[in-house]
């Protein structure tokens, strides 16, 4: 995989993680390009389109376009699998994810991704196995902030 982008129905980028090295610009002008491209696409087109020398493997999900960028030899319905699975795990751990949740909880969002794909390949297919590094995590801020709190308790009386 190439990179990934979820975007709103209004266009506007909610999460972007690149697996390729781009310039900046060339990154701006590849998320406006394929925004325009799938949204101008009609909901029961296939979601898979040849662009440039990629493939294009995108799924709506309520308000949430997800779109992938694979090689030419790659398969498109395993990027549907990948993306479908993503999904299932901001599920798991929000709750029912909406756009929302992604907008105010992205380092969440991004922090599953990458306990799920490394470098654009799947990591860890096991649900439990990724949510398990996500819930240790979590614990481990709980209890960072804890002592960072507790520090400055204690300063604050000396």
């Amino acid at each position: 995989m190439q990179f990934m982008l979820l975007f709103s129905r209004q266009g506007k980028l909610r999460l972007q993680k690149w697996y390729v090295p781009l310039s900046d610009k060339e990154k701006k002008k590849i998320t406006r390009e394929l925004v325009q491209t799938v949204l101008a696409r009609k909901p029961k087109m296939c979601s898979f389109l040849e662009w440039r020398d990629l493939k294009i493997v995108y799924k709506r999900y309520a308000s949430l376009y997800f779109c992938c960028a694979i090689e030419d030899q790659d398969n498109e319905l395993i990027t549907l699998e990948i993306i479908h699975r993503y999904v299932e795990l901001l599920d798991k751990y929000f709750g029912s994810v909406c756009e929302l949740d992604i907008i105010f909880n992205f380092e969440k969002a991004y922090f599953i991704l990458d306990e799920f794909l490394l470098g654009g390949e799947v990591q860890e297919t096991s649900k439990k196995n990724v949510l398990k590094a996500i819930e240790q995590a979590d614990l481990l801020q709980e209890v960072r902030l804890k002592v960072a709190a507790d520090l400055r308790g204690d300063e604050m009386l000396d």
